[in-house]
């Protein structure tokens, strides 16, 4: 029975492998590659290398040198491409101003660097990172009671950005500037910043594929990648083999470059099998996990390159209707994937090291966290704060009662942990220093509060409702006979 068991799942699995994945794939291919695929830059070589722009190295080598050093150290710079290639501008860009005979801009925008590298400002220009200033547009009000003006400008901008602002003779508003926060939007009108991940003025593909890169800003209580990554067999191997991970090559291709560790790059952007590479980070994330509640995403594609992430509790649209943009003018739909088709594209990635089994066992398992997090925490909280405001029992001002940064740390710091440890293979993360901490403080915090700010009659008839009659809060009910409270193995008489 066992041997007939064994050659039959030999079968399924090969005609899954043989059939069954080709065919999701080329569905995918037809959706991701469309806009995926890194092409060499090809640029005639009598569009760079200005002839102004030599004067600015034989300045900057004397007033800048650690400037010059690296533009002179970078591909750039072994190909002659210059200081003024790159910072030109028009007389009447608004951001323009003459410095040394010249009319310049400082702010080098994604769509300057797209002059060249025109594959990868298509896809960096409707990509989560490119919107990250409007993703927490609505939040920084709120985040100015706790913090202020000067704290916005000086953490939340630089890693989401913010509007790069103008003074009168085109100089730059210090407010907004220095600015290298990945949503940054331009003087031009274009989002983001290249150098956020690249780094002025040596623009490193090395830099950008390290995950430090990303740790910049992917640290720290409601984006702990960091801190995740690092406590993962990923990270864990990462340390150990940094010295073969061939960074600087070209190409740079999962299982044929390198195949020490995966990266940040490795999974959300680079070149796996037939998943080309792209500058969309988002593009394979199923889930959306920073969150109150996570909810599954369908990917909708413009046709001119802009995206929209849609929740799957809406209908998606049908390809070549019109559809509300995220800048609120009306776009023709180009494609849309589905969370099953963007997890498909992950999935690809992780079969360069892991069998099929491994990677779609993994994946349940992570879901099934997300699920609990929703389920038992995220779904009850959410539901009772809303009707906490919706009673007038917690003013419309935010973080002016405790219940309100308990509820935020709840979800944003906690639940973000919880969710991105088992998203990136941390059990520790996911358990002790995720759910855990979920568990404790919903149970001896958020709850006591919410019946202290509602009363007893509404707090009790809430709780009642949202909490204690799921299942999952039923072992409140129940008594356990082993308490490891007392220490392992004891019992609680």
């Amino acid at each position: 029975m066992t041997l007939i068991k064994e050659q039959s799942l030999t079968e399924i699995n090969s005609f899954t492998h043989r059939v069954i994945f080709p065919t999701v794939l080329r569905l995918l291919l037809i959706l991701f590659c469309t806009f995926s695929h890194a092409d060499k830059v090809k640029v005639d070589k009598s569009e760079w290398g200005l002839e102004a722009g030599k004067a600015c190295i034989t300045c900057h080598a004397k007033t800048s040198k650690g400037l010059a050093t690296q533009w002179e150290e970078s591909k750039h710079g072994q190909i002659g491409l210059n200081c003024l290639d790159c910072h030109r501008a028009s007389e009447d860009d608004d951001d323009a101003i003459t410095h040394e005979g010249e009319v310049i801009a400082t702010v080098v925008s994604p769509k300057d660097c797209g002059r060249c590298h025109v594959t990868e400002y298509n896809q960096q220009k409707g990509s989560v990172h490119a919107n990250a200033a409007a993703i927490i547009k609505n939040r920084i009000p709120a985040l100015e009671n706790v913090g202020g003006p000067a704290i916005v400008a000086g953490g939340c901008d630089q890693c989401h950005g913010s509007t790069v602002k103008l003074r009168g003779d085109g100089t730059l508003d210090p407010a907004t500037w220095p600015n290298s926060g990945i949503g940054r939007i331009n003087p031009d009108g274009s989002k983001g910043s290249c150098t956020s991940c690249h780094g002025r003025h040596r623009f490193s593909k090395a830099q950008a594929r390290d995950p430090a890169a990303c740790m910049r800003c992917h640290s720290g209580p409601d984006s702990p990648d960091k801190e995740v990554y690092e406590a993962s067999k990923h990270g864990m191997h990462f340390a150990a083999e940094r010295d073969k991970m061939n960074m600087d090559n070209d190409l740079w291709r999962a299982g044929i470059e390198y195949s020490a560790a995966p990266t940040c790059v490795t999974c959300h952007m680079g070149t796996a099998g037939k998943i080309k590479s792209t500058h969309d980070v988002g593009m394979r994330n199923a889930w959306k996990l920073n969150t109150p509640v996570s909810e599954k995403h369908y990917l909708v594609v413009f046709d001119n390159g802009d995206k929209l992430n849609l929740p799957e509790s809406q209908d998606p649209p049908n390809r070549g209707a019109s559809m509300t943009k995220p800048d609120g003018t009306l776009g023709k739909v180009k494609a849309v994937a589905s969370p099953e088709r963007r997890r498909q594209a992950m999935k690809a990635v992780c079969l360069e090291c892991h069998g099929k089994a491994f990677a779609n066992n993994f994946m349940t398992q992570f879901d099934n966290v997300v699920r609990l997090y929703n389920r038992k925490f995220g779904e009850p909280a959410q539901a009772i704060m809303k009707a906490l405001y919706r009673e007038k029992k917690l003013t419309p001002v935010a973080f002016d009662e405790p219940l309100e940064f308990t509820y935020w740390e709840l979800w944003h710091d906690e639940g973000s942990r919880a969710r991105h440890g088992a998203a990136m293979a941390s059990p520790n993360h996911a358990w002790w220093e995720g759910i855990y901490e979920v568990g404790r403080n919903f149970y001896t915090k958020f709850l006591p509060q919410v019946r202290e700010v509602a009363g007893k009659e509404l707090g009790e008839e809430l709780i009642g409702q949202h909490v204690s009659g799921l299942d999952e809060h039923q072992w409140l009910q129940q008594p356990n006979k082993a308490n490891p409270i007392l220490g392992y193995g004891s019992g609680a008489e």
